[in-house]
């Protein structure tokens, strides 16, 4: 994990296609619980999976170590197949809870699963020039907002990924940021489905 300030991004960014779903591996959100932070990550005992897309169909544990609140996810069952999830908005995408790195930027609303996806984002944002070497279809930064993407706003852009990166070792719930609450913006569900062979 990287712990280098926003502005120290390279000139040039090289865009390989990179799946927002990559970022699933562990989630901040706020514990349904006390308010502070809790994690969402795949349930302990299972095997890493060969594929990233296979995160969407895994199932998940919230913990939260203030509190000890715990929850347990797993996938829907449809037509003998696991219905994945679909990754994106304010709130996590299995126990749809807010997030806990959101913050207010160029009067909209800021956010990121973990701080890798926080350097990630500050990697993109601050290049000067970006090379895309992949299909946009499902790449994660082809999606991103075209007020992410703007000239006018990366100074904003790179401030609130600033305030992303200070506000994820934080845990209390008095640490919580303003904009961390619950807006209902979940994308739905577009069916994909994952024959696993085997249950999880």
């Amino acid at each position: 994990m990287s712990s280098e300030p926003a502005h120290s991004a390279p000139l040039r960014h090289h865009d390989y296609g990179m799946w927002l779903v990559r970022f699933t591996d562990h989630v901040l959100v706020v514990c349904p619980k006390c308010g502070g932070r809790a994690l969402v990550v795949p349930r302990p005992g299972l095997d890493a999976s060969r594929y990233s897309s296979h995160l969407l169909f895994q199932p998940r544990r919230l913990c939260c170590a203030t509190c000890g609140a715990t929850a347990d996810w797993t996938a829907e069952e449809r037509d003998g197949g696991l219905v994945g999830v679909v990754p994106g908005g304010t709130e996590d995408p299995f126990f749809r809870r807010p997030l806990w790195l959101q913050t207010r930027c160029a009067g909209r609303i800021l956010w990121a699963y973990n701080e890798e996806h926080v350097d990630a984002l500050a990697a993109f944002v601050g290049a000067r020039l970006r090379v895309r070497h992949a299909s946009p279809t499902r790449g994660m930064f082809a999606r991103l907002p075209a007020w992410m993407k703007a000239a006018a706003h990366r100074e904003e852009v790179l401030a609130g990924l600033s305030t992303l990166r200070a506000l994820a070792p934080r845990s209390a719930p008095a640490d919580r940021s303003e904009a961390a609450y619950e807006r209902g913006d979940r994308p739905r569900h577009h069916g994909s489905l994952l024959f696993p062979g085997a249950p999880y």
